[in-house]
Parts: structure tokens; C-alpha cells; sequence
């Protein structure tokens, strides 16, 4: 499904493996996506295409300094028809939600997502609304511009099973871009016409579901284990991963395995996806800082240094 999902986006869009491959595997491990990129290159049409793709409903959300939680939630309304208050969906209640520039909102705004991005649900006085799944959330932020923006809490950091970096694409690929994005040609047009409809969300459930059965031996549970532990003891550090980013690790291993025909992980999946699942994880030292070190150096270096089980 993997290679057929791919070969349906790259109609539309183009470039920019390692974050059709990381949403990917954050899609099927159940997990969420942050992405560091500048404006303007194309994450809104890859969350429309892959959602014409898998059959998933789209939606997006330009957070600004002003966003409320109740407008990403939504809130109840009076009915005066019935003369009651019924409960108004967000827009969180869909399928991929692209969450644009997230770090331009306060934290009180960033804790409205926790709960839904954890547990699958929005809960307004005191009742319970289900999000309908497979659920994603792709958050973006921009490195370049610091004014009027906030850190993003490490609570919410940790949510996040991968931090994907996206940049320009290469000289080729945007030549291809202007070729293919430049004729002014309706985009819910091209959407309907070029790209095909695959699967349905009930069969993403289930390929969730079968990722999960992926083996994974004792030994790679250990070098995952490991993996994790040293971001812990490791100098340039200050912080280093949680447990959950041990479940990240086993979780997208599985999921790699499944992409390619495996029914068993190998250390080189995780490898694959063990700096995305843990740079924002981890932080570095004042030290580190001030020399000038980069945290996927700093993690690829302590990755080379343990062990990789042969058996």
C-alpha cells in the first residue's frame, strides 16, 4: 500500500521523500507529525492529495495569536429551534488535520490538542466526543521567523512521534514544480481527475492493526532500549528521551518492516527512523549550544557508538 499511496501523491506532488515516508509511518504507527519548514512548499496540497489517496477526510488550521481552543474544538451552541444547547464540532474533527504554524498560538491553545492528539477525543462539559480515526495531525512550524511566536511545551513536543525537516527541493524537482503547478488549472479539479481514490479509512484502520503484529525480536528491543537510555547519559544532552520515545522507536520499526514485505523488524529500520522519532526529544547542553553542535549530528554519533545486534 505504501508504494501505491506514494505513486498517487507524486502525480501532484513532488519531491520530498522523507516526508511523504515519515507521514507515512507516523499515519500507520498511529502517530502525529511535526514539520520545520519555510512557507511554501506544498504542505497543504500533500495533506489534500494524501487525503484524496487514502480516502480521509482533510482539514487544516492557521493558528494565530488570537486562536482560541473552543475554535479548534468547537464549543456549544444554542439551538433556538429546540431551545437547547447542542455541541458545534471543530475543526479538529477530522481525518489529516494540517495544524499550520502551531508555534504562533499560545500554550492554552497548544493544550486543547494534547488531549485529542493522545487519547482520540474532545471533551466539553464533561461529555466526550469521539474523533474519528485514522487520525493525523500534521503541525508546521517556521525556524526563520521568532517574533510573535511560542515554544511549543516539551509535554506536547513529546506527542509528536517524528519532527520531519523539510527543504527546498532541487533544482530538478522545482523545475518540475513550475511545469506542473503553473497553468492555473483548479485544484479540486486535479484532485478529482489525477489522483485515485486507493483505499478507505476502514482499511488504513486495519493496516494499523496489522502493523502492530510485526515481530520484534528480544535483541532489537534491547538496541532499541539502549538507543533510547544513552540520549540519557549522553554529554552534549541536557535532556534526554522518554519512554515514549522507545514506543515510537518499536512502533515505526514495525511499520518500516510492514512497507517492505517483512513480517519482522531489522535494526536498519530502526536506524531509518531513529533521529525523526528523536530530535525534538532531546535537548542539548548550554555548552553544546554556545560550540555550535547540531542535535542529528549528536544523535547519529551516539547511535554509531552501541552495539547493532547480528542475530
Amino acid at each position: 500500500m505504501y508504494q501505491a499511496v506514494s505513486a498517487e501523491v507524486a502525480k501532484l506532488y513532488v519531491g520530498q521523500d522523507e516526508l511523504v515516508l515519515g507521514t507515512l509511518t507516523a499515519l500507520f504507527s498511529g502517530g502525529h507529525v511535526l514539520i520545520e519548514s519555510v512557507p511554501g512548499l506544498g504542505k497543504t496540497l500533500f495533506v489534500r492529495t494524501l487525503g484524496r489517496a487514502l480516502g480521509c477526510d482533510f482539514g487544516r488550521i492557521q493558528f494565530t495569536a488570537d486562536l482560541m481552543p473552543s475554535d479548534i474544538t468547537g464549543a456549544p451552541v444554542f439551538d433556538m429551534q429546540k431551545s437547547e444547547f447542542r455541541f458545534r464540532p471543530g475543526p479538529v474533527f477530522t481525518q489529516l488535520l494540517l495544524a499550520d504554524e502551531i508555534n504562533r498560538s499560545p500554550a492554552k491553545t497548544h493544550a486543547a490538542l494534547l488531549e485529542i492528539m493522545q487519547e482520540y477525543r474532545v471533551t466539553i462539559d464533561g461529555t466526550s466526543h469521539v474523533v474519528p480515526q485514522p487520525f493525523l495531525v500534521m503541525a508546521t512550524q517556521n525556524p526563520l521567523e521568532s517574533e510573535g511566536t511560542y515554544n511549543l511545551p516539551e509535554a506536547q513536543l513529546d506527542r509528536f512521534m517524528f519532527k520531519l525537516k523539510v527543504d527546498y527541493p532541487n533544482e530538478a524537482q522545482e523545475a518540475e514544480i513550475l511545469k506542473l503547478h503553473s497553468k492555473q488549472v483548479n485544484l479540486n479539479e486535479r484532485l478529482e481527475n489525477e489522483v485515485r481514490t486507493i483505499t478507505d479509512p476502514e482499511t488504513v484502520r486495519k493496516m494499523i492493526q496489522l502493523c502492530g503484529t510485526v515481530n520484534v525480536e528480544d535483541a532489537l528491543v534491547d538496541y532499541i532500549n539502549k538507543i533510547v537510555r544513552a540520549t540519557r547519559s549522553w554529554p552534549a544532552f541536557h535532556i534526554g528521551a522518554s519512554p515514549r520515545a522507545g514506543l515510537a522507536l518499536m512502533q515505526c520499526a514495525r511499520t518500516l518492516a510492514g512497507f517492505g514485505g517483512r513480517d519482522y523488524a531489522i535494526p536498519d529500520d530502526v536506524v531509518e527512523v531513529a533521529i525523526p522519532a528523536l530530535r525534538h526529544r532531546v535537548q542539548l547542553t548550554a555548552e553544546a549550544e554556545i560550540e555550535g553542535r547540531d542535535v542529528d549530528e549528536e544523535l547519529l554519533a551516539m547511535i554509531r557508538g552501541i552495539e547493532v545486534p547480528r542475530d
